[in-house]
């Protein structure tokens, strides 16, 4: 198969708003990424509770959390409520924008993958695997240009799981009848959200993570197929890349896969105008947070999804040791001024099985993320400058446990 353009195209996937709001987060869309994370700063176990929160999609904008510099008793910037309303806000935000984004141009197209035939020449495997593709099959390729599909067993690497393969001939119309014309992306797209998606969510049980790291796509015939008399178009799933390209290899099926959208344990995500882009960069470059560790709140919560308020109470303990090992002593995160902050898992990714949230490090600004320089586990900058310890005596000092100060000694007592 051989490509018309060389444009081969990954789907879009499905960015519809959540029908849902997000609980008292001023609208933030909890399909984004970074919709709402949890955050909290500075010292060890903190004694309110401040958040920020992520989404795989994307973040909503409130105000956002005061710049922390110093901390006279608590932190002051990123005080945990600031935080749960501004940082995370703001990173929601950003992840609305960038829905609105791929919603008006997809990924990189809004109709999907092309199968190409170059018609003259005898058929090769390629335009077999295409013809018989059917639901529950994998398929791959090497050459996004030319697409040379092949099928292969799911439980090796593959590109992607096809859900359902239809015949658009068999319905009633002369829009897909013989000689009819190749439809344009647009139509495509519509044909993608029209059959595809419900026939993901069929082929799953109803367990489609609408917040993972799987997205609906299409494979069509291409023009040269579809002037042959080819009609079918064949449904399937394919893996998100960090990007948004749906070009990344899965093993397995999807319906054997924890679909949480996490990342990989010292992944840093770049930033771009005070917002994060998703993009994983060198932490050596210029970035918004790190990643500290991957969660299984499954190993934590049995039966129906936990509330964010449970999740957070976990999490909390959770990041706040990932700090201390990650980034080497309690200490480390006070000296150098960052936030931890997570996201939460809604009713519907839990319902899909979706179990695992990452731990972040990072730090607010008043415009969003401030931009962090090298990775957390090291030396960093912070807007550019090095970060500036807070004063000894000027940490905050627990307050004694009740019954827990040492019994005052009586003044006819030996000493």
């Amino acid at each position: 198969m051989s490509s018309d353009d060389g444009a081969l195209e990954a789907p879009e996937p499905e960015t519809e708003e959540s029908d849902t709001p997000g609980r008292g987060r001023a609208g933030a869309k909890r399909r984004r990424p970074f919709s709402r994370a949890r955050g909290r700063s500075g010292h060890g176990p903190r004694d309110g509770r401040d958040e920020a929160r992520s989404d795989t999609e994307g973040p909503a904008t409130e105000n956002p959390a005061d710049t922390p510099e110093g901390a006279a008793g608590k932190q002051k910037a990123l005080h945990p409520h600031r935080l749960r309303w501004g940082l995370l806000a703001i990173a929601i935000g950003a992840v609305v924008a960038a829905l609105v984004t791929l919603s008006i141009s997809g990924f990189r197209s809004s109709h999907g993958l092309e199968a190409r035939n170059p018609g003259a020449k005898p058929a090769g495997r390629a335009d077999v695997a295409f013809g018989s593709a059917k639901s529950g099959d994998c398929l791959t390729w090497t050459d996004s240009k030319t697409l040379d599909l092949n099928k292969v067993n799911c439980s090796d690497k593959h590109l992607f799981e096809v859900t359902a393969d239809i015949d658009l001939s068999r319905y009633p119309g002369r829009e897909f009848g013989p000689g009819s014309a190749f439809p344009d992306s647009l139509r495509f797209g519509e044909l993608r959200d029209e059959h595809c998606v419900s026939a993901a969510e069929a082929y799953l049980g109803g367990r489609l993570d609408p917040r993972g790291k799987f997205v609906v796509g299409m494979v069509n015939p291409g023009e040269p197929g579809w002037r042959n008399g080819d009609r079918t178009i064949r449904c399937g799933l394919q893996l998100v890349s960090a990007t948004g390209n749906a070009t990344q290899q899965a093993v397995g099926r999807v319906s054997d896969n924890d679909q949480s959208r996490v990342f990989d344990t010292g992944t840093c995500i770049g930033i771009n105008q005070n917002l994060p882009t998703n993009e994983p960069v060198p932490c050596g470059a210029p970035h918004a947070y790190e990643v500290m560790s991957t969660v299984d709140l499954g190993a934590h919560f049995n039966g129906g999804p936990p509330s964010n308020a449970d999740q957070d109470k976990f999490m909390q303990d959770e990041c706040a040791g990932a700090a201390q090992e990650y980034m080497g002593g309690q200490d480390a995160l006070i000296n150098k001024t960052l936030t931890i902050f997570w996201d939460n898992l809604d009713a519907r990714s839990w319902l899909a099985g979706s179990r695992k949230l990452n731990c972040l490090v990072g730090k607010g600004s008043q415009d969003g993320f401030a931009t962090v320089t090298g990775s957390a586990k090291g030396d960093i900058l912070i807007d550019g400058q090095a970060p500036v310890a807070p004063p000894s005596s000027g940490r905050s000092t627990p307050a004694p446990l009740p019954g827990a100060a040492p019994a005052p000694i009586p003044p006819d007592a030996p000493r």
